[in-house]
């Protein structure tokens, strides 16, 4: 898979922006991270019996903090993950020259200073929530002192990897219980729960594959486990995710609707899967990624972001 190089010797704005729609896109992962953060705060509200939402003053700096944290996540994995792609994707931004991981890492020191100034003028109170994900995303960033043991188990390294999730879903629902001074509440746990399984199910869903389309040196839960096997993991973790978000939506007594549409939404999500599990293509495979994404997206939003909207609008 060969990407253009003309564009390597481009002002570093225009490299960075074509960097970003190859392997962060504003606009895809703004549009989900927005919805994690607004529905993360709308259910905690919620779930504690508070019908508005917080003030735009306090929301928009946290979703900074979010989205800006994610990105910090995808600038060290491209540092955890270079050798390796060098070796095995030369056709990805890095190895091809486009940016440089000298760039990256400028880029990165950057977005952290904006983020502590973000912190000290509107956050103070959650300085130690944001604290505790900074140093999850460094531990990770050097694989937990045990990087080739992991990179050996798919599975292990996706279970350790996970909880940076529902520790930003911890900071995000801050803005609410945490600003508010109401404490944190135990319906919290089953959500951060959802997050930690839905992490996987994007995780495992990007990575299943046809044998004739993996790609040497790069381990996939297809590759690991066989494509049939991988999709009927990847099934079996959208139940247990499935499973917690309707309790969540129990928990907060989020009603009958909410029920009916995370129904709706995971018995159309599964359809991809069991197609691929019955005649693996490699159509399919991208429909599971596609599928998992959209999940996200809808299962989040139902599970606050509509509710609260519901209300606001009715109010």
């Amino acid at each position: 898979m060969k990407k253009p190089q003309e564009h390597n010797n481009a002002p570093l704005l225009k490299r960075l922006w074509l960097y970003q729609l190859e392997r962060f896109n504003i606009f895809q992962n703004g549009l989900i991270i927005t919805a994690f953060t607004f529905s993360a705060v709308s259910y905690s509200r919620l779930s504690r019996g508070v019908e508005s939402f917080i003030s735009w003053q306090d929301f928009l700096p946290g979703l900074y903090i979010v989205y800006t944290t994610f990105f910090l996540l995808r600038i060290f994995d491209e540092h955890k993950d270079a050798d390796n792609d060098k070796a095995h994707r030369g056709y990805l931004p890095v190895p091809r020259g486009l940016v440089s991981l000298k760039e990256l890492k400028t880029l990165g020191w950057i977005l952290f200073a904006s983020q502590l100034v973000v912190i000290a003028l509107f956050q103070i109170p959650l300085w130690w929530l944001y604290a505790i994900c900074i140093i999850y995303l460094l531990l990770m960033s050097v694989e937990f002192f045990i990087p080739e043991w992991l990179r050996d188990r798919p599975i292990w390294y996706m279970v350790t990897h996970m909880p940076i999730i529902p520790l930003v879903d911890l900071y995000s629902s801050g803005l609410d219980w945490k600003l508010s001074e109401a404490g944190f509440h135990n319906t919290l746990l089953i959500f951060l729960g959802v997050s930690f399984f839905n992490g996987m199910v994007l995780e495992v869903g990007r990575k299943i594959r046809i044998p004739e389309h993996e790609e040497p040196g790069i381990l996939t839960f297809s590759k690991t486990l066989g494509s049939k096997q991988a999709a009927w993991l990847w099934v079996f973790l959208l139940s247990i995710t499935f499973g917690l978000a309707f309790w969540a939506i129990e928990a907060a007594a989020l009603g009958w609707i909410s029920k009916g549409l995370l129904i709706f939404f995971f018995a159309a999500t599964t359809i991809p899967a069991f197609l691929f599990i019955k005649n693996p293509r490699q159509k399919l495979e991208k429909y599971i990624e596609n599928s998992a994404g959209l999940w996200t997206l809808f299962m989040y939003l139902i599970l606050g972001g509509i509710p609260m909207l519901a209300g606001l609008a009715m109010g």
